[in-house]
């Protein structure tokens, strides 16, 4: 034991003026000997949670079950009601503590046939056809249509300029995403404002349907769809998408002709709401049950392609939170859980039927983390809570930087675990490089063939990279 303290400090036994120093060297290691050893544990840890999801893991083949033997998953739908009852198996399958659906009632939305934009009297063109999509939860034309003369504004703040001449048209909301945003998502929220209620303020002049162009950060072919909101009493007019480059195109042709008419077709409806549930998966805390740390994604998608990175992704990534713990081995310290939410899309009916059930049960959740940027690589975290929370996870910049984790600073969170804020949790959004979202983003294009499993993988690995620290030291 002498020997082993004389090479780590090393001092002169035989003068007793030097014994104080050798004690306070001693007391300094004795100090930080669990620091050190607790770093090691961390950093030996999450190098196990990569090494094990990039060389086996199950989160790409699971995605390609749930979107090419599934598909899209509206809620109501008979896909949601089958990703429903498959989630629950594979969280079974796992040998997860406890897998269980919490009952929700959500709206149920249907499309109704093919929908239609068309412009029919071009001087230049003559008949064109538009790329379209209804928004989510419109009242359709029917199957006779709809003519009218259309009007052209760059966003809501236009349609107070043109008051009164807005009366009987079809009304153009042609706001583009901001290209000088850097990060896509503020772009899109500086648009999408005309997407979820501008049917609602132009029936309030007048209209008869609108036009909006779709949210997308590039100009291309595809048509984006998306959730829109009808106000009390004013009257539910039609709202459908185009595609950026069939805008372009719309308002090309307005600046030359001012009578431009558009013909519109729809057969959405909005049916009797159903019963749909959450899917839970839980892995029980030893030490502190009663501390939860939820994991997920919402597993509801719209009805077009596969909701591959919308949100699948998010979805596979958080059941794989909890496999890799039982890959690996671990029992959690607090109780970890897997979330599939059900209706963000349309509703968010699930994220707040979650909450509800938390606080009547007073369950106590330190954190949560969402999935539902898409499975792209992966840079950070974003985080919404108290300065002495997001400063826990801002302690841990270290040992995520090595994988490329390196944005911590970010506001944000999710829309499903939005509403546990009341209860003091911590949220967290998995955030991953966002400049290729929106060109899949509620389209066509959003299927499997679109996720990189690399990418995907490594989403996966920070998440329940994130979940181990949370896991170990709470907040």
């Amino acid at each position: 034991m002498f020997f082993v303290w004389e090479v780590l400090f090393p001092v002169t036994f035989s003068t007793k003026f030097k014994l104080p120093l050798l004690m306070k060297k001693i007391i300094l290691f004795l100090f930080f000997l669990p620091l050190l050893a607790l770093g090691q544990s961390h950093e030996s840890r999450i190098k196990a949670i990569y090494d094990t999801e990039l060389s086996s893991g199950h989160t790409y083949n699971n995605l390609r079950y749930l979107c090419k033997e599934i598909g899209n998953r509206l809620s109501g739908s008979s896909g949601a009601a089958a990703a429903v009852d498959w989630t629950k198996q594979l969280m079974e399958s796992y040998g997860f503590d406890t897998v269980y659906l919490q009952p929700v009632m959500v709206p149920h939305w249907e499309r109704g046939g093919k929908d239609v934009v068309r412009v029919v009297n071009s001087k230049k063109h003559g008949t064109v056809e538009l790329a379209s999509l209804a928004l989510g939860n419109t009242q359709g034309t029917g199957a006779k249509g709809l003519l009218g003369q259309v009007v052209e504004v760059k966003g809501l703040a236009g349609l107070q300029a043109l008051g009164s001449q807005i009366k009987g048209k079809i009304v153009f909301f042609n706001g583009p995403m901001d290209p000088t945003k850097v990060d896509a998502f503020e772009a899109y929220s500086g648009a999408v404002g005309q997407r979820g209620s501008g049917a609602a303020e132009a029936a309030k002049y007048g209209a008869i349907a609108t036009v909006v162009r779709s949210m997308n950060n590039r100009v291309d072919g595809y048509a984006h769809t998306g959730n829109q909101r009808y106000a009390p009493n004013v009257a539910a007019i039609p709202a459908l998408a185009i595609s950026t480059k069939d805008a372009e195109l719309l308002s090309s042709l307005l600046a030359d002709q001012a009578d431009l008419q558009l013909y519109l077709e729809s057969h959405g409806e909005m049916k009797t709401e159903k019963l749909s549930y959450n899917v839970i998966g839980e892995l029980r805390g030893t030490e502190k049950p009663e501390e939860i740390i939820a994991v997920g994604g919402h597993l509801d998608s719209w009805d077009v392609g596969e909701g591959a990175h919308d949100d699948g992704a998010g979805c596979m990534q958080g059941i794989e939170v909890l496999r890799l713990y039982k890959q690996l081995g671990w029992k959690p310290k607090r109780t970890l859980r897997a979330v599939m939410w059900m209706n963000e899309e349309n509703g968010l009916r699930g994220g707040q039927e979650y909450a509800r059930v938390a606080k009547e049960k007073g369950e106590k959740h330190i954190a949560a983390i969402e999935s539902d940027s898409g499975g792209f690589l992966p840079i950070g975290f974003s985080s919404t809570g108290t300065a002495e929370q997001r400063g826990k996870i801002a302690s841990w910049a270290d040992l995520l930087r090595p994988y490329q984790l390196w944005n911590l600073q970010k506001a944000g969170g999710g829309a499903d675990i939005g509403p546990l804020r009341d209860q003091g949790t911590l949220l967290i959004g998995l955030l991953p490089d966002s400049q290729k979202y929106f060109i899949y983003h509620h389209t066509e294009a959003d299927v499997f063939e679109a996720v990189d499993k690399r990418e995907l993988e490594l989403g996966a690995a920070g998440m329940a990279a994130l979940v181990y620290l949370l896991d170990h030291e709470g907040i």
